[in-house]
């Protein structure tokens, strides 16, 4: 028909091929993250299974992974070749106190770096942070001697009192502290609060994930602890769990691998099962310190 013109056909446009870049880098992403975990989860796969194997399994060539049969007999064998249930007392007793004790002047310490002027916080405080790159076995000495001399050996107050000051706690509890609202703490000024009342009603339930970070890692510090518990005590009645594993070892070397692993298992599976409890505060508390105003 005269006066129609038909419509240019539309050209097709090549599909983006960004979405199956995406898909591709997804998948390389997943299976390297899969690698790295079973690298990582291997040998705490073998430490568990070696601990309810059989002395067949453990000693056969080539390795068994995969246990023919499970037993407790490692477990019983090493609970009765040692006083693990004195060694778990010691250990519950140390943690726990010591624990609490850096909590306590961590939060005291990092209250008085935020919000307190005196003269000499900076350097103070970069004195502190010194205090961090200094290992601990430097001080292993001077802390027996003076242990010693107060007459402290082979006591829980030996124990636990040298390491109660925590420079890595009082540092991320300062940089958390500094950025909590500072209109809260002005308004809790102006209505008269003091220090004590101030940290007890506005600081530890806004820091709590903080609180709870430093606090989860002292309790693993010192639960894990072994040069100095090794040092400061001479009896096995004071001796903690980690040290406790020294008895499954004979003297011409390690015979029962099964007893060995199933005593770790009582060092590791405490202090496991709190940190799965208590890791989502641990993010929490990281991210809080890392941001500042």
């Amino acid at each position: 028909m005269a006066g129609l013109t038909t419509p240019a056909p539309t050209r097709m446009t090549a599909q983006p091929k960004t979405s199956k870049r995406r898909g591709r880098t997804t998948w390389w992403g997943v299976l390297a993250l899969v690698a790295t975990a079973l690298v990582f989860a291997f040998p705490l796969y073998l430490f568990v299974s070696t601990a309810f194997k059989t002395a067949e399994d453990i000693n056969s060539w080539p390795m068994r992974l995969i246990p023919r049969s499970l037993t407790w007999d490692n477990v019983v064998n090493a609970w009765d070749l040692a006083p693990f249930d004195q060694f778990l007392v010691n250990s519950v007793v140390v943690a726990i106190i010591g624990m609490a004790l850096k909590v306590v002047l961590a939060v005291l310490t990092a209250y008085a770096f935020a919000f307190l002027p005196f003269p000499g916080k900076r350097w103070l405080f970069v004195f502190m942070l010194g205090a961090l790159m200094v290992p601990g076995h430097v001080t292993l000495l001077v802390n027996y001697i003076t242990v010693g001399k107060m007459g402290m050996i082979n006591t829980y107050a030996g124990l636990i009192l040298p390491g109660v000051a925590s420079a890595f706690g009082t540092f991320l509890l300062r940089q958390f502290f500094m950025s909590l609202p500072q209109e809260v703490m002005e308004a809790a000024q102006l209505d008269g609060a003091g220090h004590l009342r101030m940290i007890r009603s506005f600081i530890l339930p806004m820091a709590k994930p903080a609180i709870i970070t430093v606090g989860l890692i002292a309790l693993i510090d010192e639960w894990n602890s072994f040069v100095w518990p090794l040092i400061v005590t001479n009896s096995v009645n004071m001796r903690t769990l980690p040290i406790g594993l020294l008895y499954l070892k004979e003297n011409d070397g390690i015979d029962d691998w099964g007893a060995l692993m199933a005593g770790t298992l009582f060092v590791v599976l405490p202090m496991a099962i709190v940190f799965l409890l208590a890791q989502r505060y641990i993010v929490a508390g990281l991210a809080g310190a890392a941001v500042r105003r």
